[in-house]
């Protein structure tokens, strides 16, 4: 369409900003909103049902104006996508200090967000959205590659080969299931009701083919799995009615989850027997009604990932709150099911493990097959992150500035922090590296039906954490941070705080990591110690940690 404005990231050594560290915030904005990464950059959603990076295109404007105006000692506040003052504090504070989403406890419904939102008061911001983080599939790719991993290990002795995993979703989020599942030899079939995001996904290699049946789907699927081929197959199709005609078939695959973007009724869910464009009218037309229709169809979805489970299926919910809704609508065995993280992932928090993220300013993806080598080398000791890197690099495109994200814990985030400094100091890598991270950790999300779900001293719903987290992220010199709500999972079920620093090569970026790049793995372990978990008690002695009284 002519007349369209896109955006996308500057690139090279020259700046456009005062300093590197706006400079770096500015392209990871831009970066964020480009056609190649965004899932509809016209309106400002980068992913995850409604999640904007800006809460509109005039305010996007002034925000890219404020950077590049905003002086070395000086920081911007942005309330929910919409720039609202600039005060001078000091170099080591943050340039970007940002709250997004955010409404008080006894209103924050969807209904009233909405409300809000409508009235041009707020906006959706996701988790990286807001947070200008995103990167794409592969910031959540690692996720739920360990998941399938840990699936695999616990079911069905170390590997997925010659096993099915039914799934669904291929947005932002989604997408990164059926690489996931072929990364551990599996056979994913993944259903997706919009064939544009299919043949994106098509175009990126995150998918295999695309077929219009079930019959079809479960052909291939099956002959695929008796010869241990991994295949990813997207079915076109609603993921309420494929679960259920499986079920009446007497169908059970091996692996059963799911990952549309069911936190959002209204935006991000389609009804059975509703098509997309019936869904756009509906959403504007009667959306009391949609998010009726919409209830129902979640309660059939869950009923039948029940039904996998009474079956011998492995069945679990990956994070988008599903259960939280069917449970909502009056389903009242909607958590017969885990979900991922508490059942899959949280071992890896107890020892700090957590999901981080560094993007080339420089545009050039040399610079992160540079850095993929030393990591390699330094890191050698740990097959899981020599591992990863392997894959992605064999996998992973780049689209936008180009990205690598990988779960480190406490001494080697500490480590990498180091390592990219110096390179960018010493001319190995062409311009700075942004450091930043997914807001899936322990410490740094509070979400009972997800990161906290069944803490072991119950205390799943407190959310005092990420806001520790943000305000320590503010005193020790991050260059972004923001605080958001309902993240992940929905309004009203999520608080979660995001940071981002800068890796300029200079001493000062190097006393800011030094002490950034231990908070978040930190506060990590020392949030699962509190609450009582053996591992992250040993994790503290291990590394000098101090202890929570």
């Amino acid at each position: 369409m002519t007349g369209l404005k896109t955006y996308s990231s500057p690139i090279g050594k020259e700046l456009s900003c005062k300093s590197w560290e706006t400079e770096a915030l500015l392209r990871l904005l831009m970066n964020s909103l480009d056609p190649r990464v965004a899932e509809n950059n016209q309106q400002l959603i980068v992913y995850g049902g409604t999640g904007k990076a800006a809460r509109n295109k005039q305010m996007l404007e002034v925000i890219i104006k404020e950077l590049k105006q905003l002086e070395p000692d000086w920081t911007l506040l942005i309330q929910s996508g919409k720039p609202v003052a600039s005060f001078r504090t000091f170099p080591f504070f943050p340039r970007v200090v940002s709250s997004s989403s955010m409404v008080v406890p006894s209103w924050a419904t969807w209904k009233e967000f909405s409300r809000l939102e409508e009235k041009g008061l707020t906006m959706y911001g996701q988790a990286t959205a807001a947070s200008w983080a995103y990167i794409g599939v592969q910031g959540v790719l690692q996720a739920t590659f360990e998941t399938m991993s840990e699936v695999a290990i616990r079911n069905f002795g170390g590997s997925l080969k010659g096993k099915i995993v039914l799934t669904s979703g291929l947005g932002g989020m989604g997408s990164a299931q059926p690489l996931s599942v072929t990364m551990n030899g599996g056979v994913a079939i993944v259903v997706e009701i919009d064939e544009k995001k299919i043949k994106r996904r098509l175009l990126n290699n995150y998918c295999d083919i695309l077929v219009h049946s079930i019959d079809e789907a479960l052909s291939l699927a099956e002959e695929a799995a008796k010869h241990d081929r991994p295949l990813a197959i997207a079915l076109l199709g609603n993921a309420a009615d494929v679960y259920s005609e499986l079920i009446g078939r007497g169908v059970t695959p091996d692996v059963v989850t799911d990952q549309t973007a069911a936190h959002d009724l209204l935006h991000g869910y389609i009804p059975s027997g509703v098509t997309l464009d019936q869904a756009q009218f509906l959403r504007h037309k009667k959306p009391e009604k949609y998010v009726e229709l919409a209830s129902k169809t979640i309660v059939t979805h869950v009923q039948a990932m029940n039904a996998f489970k009474e079956r011998g299926a492995v069945v679990f919910d990956y994070g988008n709150n599903i259960r939280g809704q069917a449970l909502k609508a009056g389903y009242q065995e909607a958590f017969q099911f885990p979900g991922f993280i508490s059942e899959y992932l949280r071992p890896l928090y107890c020892e700090g493990r957590g999901p981080c993220r560094w993007i080339a300013l420089s545009g050039d993806p040399s610079d992160i097959y540079k850095i993929d080598e030393v990591i390699l080398s330094e890191f050698r000791s740990d097959e899981r992150i020599c591992r990863w890197i392997r894959y992605v690099q064999d996998k992973i495109y780049f689209y936008g500035l180009p990205a690598r994200t990988c779960w480190l814990n406490y001494k080697e985030r500490d480590q990498l922090g180091e390592i990219i400094n110096h390179m960018v100091a010493s001319g190995q890598l062409s311009a700075p590296i942004a450091i930043t991270r997914d807001h899936s950790e322990g410490s740094t999300m509070a979400a009972p039906t997800r990161e906290t779900e069944g803490m072991m001293d119950g205390s799943d719903a407190v959310a005092d954490w990420p806001i520790l987290t943000g305000l320590l992220n503010t005193c020790a010199g991050a260059s972004m941070v923001s605080i958001q709500h309902g993240g992940g999972v929905g309004i009203g079920n999520s608080i979660h705080s995001g940071m981002t620093a800068v890796a300029d090569g200079s001493i000062e970026a190097f006393e800011k990591l030094k002490r950034l790049l231990k908070i978040d793995p930190g506060l990590n372990i020392i949030r699962h110690a509190d609450a009582g978990y053996p591992t992250a008690k040993k994790m503290l002695e291990t590394y000098g940690i101090n202890k929570p009284l």
